[in-house]
């Protein structure tokens, strides 16, 4: 059945929760893992933990394996020794070795010398170039690897510039997640979350620097005289900026009783006001993927975000959505009112034949195997 690969994560939870939580907790391991057994791989995942356990679910074998882990000063992670690890995926034979995140260099090492004829692929989860003495220390962990894989490919190229990656690494785009959100009945969506507007747009992320509430709102500020009805509903956790995010709404007629900051909200919750919105907005300066846009896409909304790798890739250049320089708020304010004029059931339609094909837990499935078929020259 396919190419044989053992997707391997070095993350150990630190809680003491069983294997059975954690692969609850941890969707975005058991969702993509899935995902590429349904598209034909033979797929199992060893994982770092404090016991060692062995789950079979929906066609992947999960293996939990406890080894040692010295703790490092100031990281609430650990280091882990992976010899038992090591020991669990050699015996898994596999064509394929997928590694998930840049940050665990040593234990990377470790299981590339110890398995130096297999093919290795690093998969970026989000996280800054390592600079320093951890630039160092990933240029030495990440030197056998075969392949490494991003978002979007242009991602890689912090990564390649630090010398981190060799120049002959392969370079694989593909998105690291996807989204269970589907699109509903908009009208009952609005009525059960409470939200209206002509447009009604949808912020989702926390509300710090980088993710740059500010040109959301300055963007928002000067494209409302141009819109008929504009609400900008805001559902956020971590918000360093909120004392800033509310000043800056009490300060502006054109913001003060069209922004509405709702806090936290449950998934469930989150679906239905993504149901219940034309538009999603976002400035961040970079991400690793964009969960709030794969969300906002599996509902049919049209993001008007910034220009970043990761955003170009999750809206097909822009042909999904908008993507503008950060920090534009003119050129975001532009954009959105461009958007409104097509017509809402185009967008919506635009937004979900992409999500199907490009997006969707089946085509990341795929776009994995075809991965894992290239590094196994088997494609």
């Amino acid at each position: 059945m396919g190419v044989r690969t053992v997707q391997v994560s070095f993350f150990r939870d630190q809680t003491g929760r069983t294997p059975e939580t954690l692969l609850r907790m941890w969707q975005t391991l058991t969702d993509v893992a899935e995902a590429t057994a349904r598209a034909g791989v033979a797929i199992a995942v060893v994982q770092a933990a404090d016991r060692d356990a062995t789950v079979e679910r929906n066609g992947v074998s999960y293996s939990f394996v406890r080894d040692v882990c010295l703790p490092l000063p100031g990281n609430r992670q650990c280091l882990v020794v992976p010899k038992r690890i090591v020991q669990r995926v050699q015996s898994l034979t596999p064509d394929v070795v997928h590694v998930h995140g840049f940050t665990a260099p040593i234990a990377t090492r470790w299981l590339g010398r110890a398995l130096p004829a297999l093919p290795m692929l690093v998969q970026d989860h989000g996280g800054l170039t390592p600079r320093g003495w951890r630039r160092t220390v990933a240029t030495y962990g990440y030197r056998q690897l075969s392949a490494a894989c991003f978002t979007d490919r242009e991602q890689a190229r912090p990564y390649l510039d630090a010398g981190i990656l060799r120049p002959d690494v392969r370079i694989f785009g593909v998105p690291e997640s996807s989204s269970h959100f589907t699109p509903g009945d908009r009208q009952k969506a609005r009525t059960q979350m409470g939200v209206y507007g002509a447009p009604s747009i949808v912020w989702i992320g926390r509300l710090n620097p980088n993710k740059d509430p500010l040109t959301v709102l300055e963007a928002f500020a000067q494209a409302s005289p141009s819109l008929p009805d504009p609400h900008l509903w805001c559902c956020y956790g971590e918000a360093p900026l909120l004392d800033a995010v509310r000043k800056r709404i009490a300060d502006d007629p054109a913001l003060e009783g069209r922004v509405h900051l709702l806090g936290r909200l449950l998934p469930g919750d989150v679906e239905r006001l993504l149901r219940a919105s034309d538009f999603l907005m976002l400035a961040s300066h970079r991400e690793g993927s964009g969960y709030a846009v794969l969300e906002a896409l599996a509902c049919g909304v049209t993001p008007v975000v910034t220009d970043i790798p990761s955003f170009r890739r999750l809206t097909d250049g822009g042909r999904v959505g908008s993507i503008t320089p950060p920090e534009d708020a003119p050129a975001m304010a532009r954009a959105l009112h461009r958007w409104w004029k097509v017509p809402g059931d185009l967008r919506q339609k635009e937004a979900l034949e992409f999500f199907a094909s490009e997006l969707s837990f089946a085509a990341v499935g795929r776009q994995l195997r075809v991965v894992y078929e290239t590094m196994a020259g088997t494609s």
